[in-house]
C-alpha cells in the first residue's frame, strides 16, 4: 500500500499551494486513493476519497475543499452532486464524459488506469468532468492522452517500471508531460512526489 506526501504547485509561478498526505492500494474491485490536504502553516484544508473499479471507472467520488464538498459516481456518464459550505443547497449535475479529474495526483493515475494505453497505441481522447480549487466548480474538459515511453529502472529490488505520458488539452493546445509509476505520480506540472514510504503497486 504505497502512502506519501506530494507537494502541489501553481503550475505557472511554481507557488507552493499545499501538502497532499495520501495513500491508496488496489483491491478486489479496483483501486482507491484517499488522501488529506494542508496548508503550508498545516491547516486542514481538503480531501479526496476516489474509489475506482476493475475497469477504471470512478464508482465514489468524496472531494472537500474550503467546506464545499462534490460527491460523485460514473452514472449515464458521470453524475455528481455539488453542496455549499452552508450546506443548504446542493447542485446535482449530469455529463456524458467517461470520469472526473482535478489538481489531486489520484486523478492522473485514475485516468491512466480507466485509458490502459501502451507504447504502441495511438493518442487516445478523453472527456473528463474537472472540479477547480477552490470551491470545486465542475468543468468539463476534453484531453488527448498517449503513452510515449515506458522505462524500466534498476532499483534494489524489483525494477521500477515508469510510464512516460503526453498529455494535450485539446481547447487550448498545451501539452505536459505526466510520469507514473504504477498507482504514484512521480512528477507532473504542479505535483511533485516529496516522500515514498513503500514502492507503488504494481501497474493495472
Amino acid at each position: 500500500m504505497p502512502r506519501g506526501r506530494y507537494s502541489l504547485h501553481d503550475p505557472h509561478d511554481h507557488t507552493l499551494l499545499a501538502e497532499e498526505h495520501f495513500h491508496c492500494a488496489p483491491g478486489p474491485s479496483g483501486w482507491r486513493y484517499v488522501s488529506q490536504l494542508t496548508s503550508l502553516a498545516g491547516d486542514h484544508v481538503g480531501s479526496v476519497d476516489l474509489a475506482l473499479d476493475e475497469l477504471g471507472r470512478p464508482i465514489r467520488l468524496e472531494l472537500h475543499a474550503a467546506s464545499w464538498q462534490v460527491r460523485g459516481a460514473a452514472l449515464d456518464g458521470v453524475t455528481w452532486v455539488r453542496t455549499d459550505p452552508a450546506g443548504t443547497q446542493a447542485t446535482e449535475g449530469n455529463v456524458s464524459a467517461h470520469a472526473f479529474t482535478g489538481t489531486s495526483p489520484a486523478f492522473l493515475v485514475a485516468t491512466a488506469r480507466l485509458l490502459r494505453l501502451t507504447p504502441s497505441s495511438s493518442a487516445t481522447r478523453v472527456r473528463l468532468v474537472a472540479f477547480t480549487d477552490p470551491v470545486l466548480a465542475p468543468r468539463t474538459v476534453d484531453q488527448s492522452w498517449a503513452l510515449v515511453e515506458r522505462e524500466a529502472h534498476a532499483t534494489d529490488n524489483a525494477p521500477l517500471i515508469v510510464d512516460e505520458y503526453q498529455v494535450t488539452a485539446l481547447d487550448t493546445g498545451e501539452r505536459h508531460t505526466v510520469h507514473i509509476s504504477g498507482d504514484v505520480v512521480l512528477a507532473a506540472p504542479g505535483i511533485e512526489l516529496e516522500h515514498l514510504e513503500s514502492p507503488p503497486s504494481e501497474s493495472m
